[in-house]
């Protein structure tokens, strides 16, 4: 039901154009603005913030239109883009980047050797359930791997219902989400295994770098 969702037609619509609006409509109503057309353009100074902090392979999981994997790309780095939409994969492999349509739930290639994955944009709330997707990530990363994730900038830590919404009576099927700041993401690391080694906010955008709790390490 998630990849349907994120293959209705306002998210196809607004990234073959590069504009919104779109948001995430819970089922009271509540809107949240998604930011297509900073998705579509080339990183900004907090995406530089995370490109920086990128060591080895990179997965970009939920990609969207690309700009990171293609940044990452254009400095000759090893980086796969994987998202659910077609059109996002598209567009990704557009900017000269590689991408495969797939959800992380998914087999991935290189499962267990990529160094840095990567949930930005809100992609921390994949799935609805931030433990569960930071223990998958334990599977796709390397012992020493790291995931850089970008938090809400709210201290919040819910889970719902969502549908993309264009804002014009254009909607797509229900799917589950989360949204979760520093401090509740922090949390749900430390019970997947992780530890914080580093956080930061730029431009208001606050982020979370995770590493393997050692005794977490060791088991792998």
């Amino acid at each position: 039901m998630t990849t349907a969702a994120w293959q209705a037609d306002p998210y196809t619509c607004a990234l073959r154009t590069g504009k919104g609006p779109l948001f995430l409509r819970r089922h009271d109503g509540w809107l949240l603005p998604l930011e297509v057309e900073r998705w579509c353009e080339g990183p900004d100074r907090a995406d530089r913030s995370v490109l920086d902090r990128c060591r080895g392979t990179v997965l970009d999981i939920g990609c969207g239109p690309g700009r990171l994997v293609a940044a990452l790309a254009a400095e000759g780095r090893r980086a796969l883009g994987i998202d659910v939409s077609p059109e996002a994969v598209a567009r990704t492999e557009g900017l000269g980047a590689a991408a495969l349509c797939r959800s992380v739930f998914d087999p991935l290639p290189a499962e267990g050797r990529w160094d840095t994955a990567l949930l930005i944009d809100g992609n921390a709330g994949i799935g609805g359930d931030p433990a569960a997707l930071l223990d998958r990530i334990r599977q796709v990363v390397a012992p020493s791997g790291q995931v850089i994730a970008e938090c809400a900038p709210v201290d919040v830590d819910e889970r719902c219902e969502v549908r993309v919404d264009d804002g014009r009576g254009g909607s797509g099927a229900p799917f589950p989400w989360a949204r979760v700041g520093a401090r509740a993401l922090a949390a749900h690391a430390r019970g997947a295994g992780w530890a914080v080694a580093d956080r930061w906010t730029v431009d208001g955008r606050p982020f979370l770098s995770l590493v393997p709790q050692p005794s977490s390490a060791a088991r792998s």
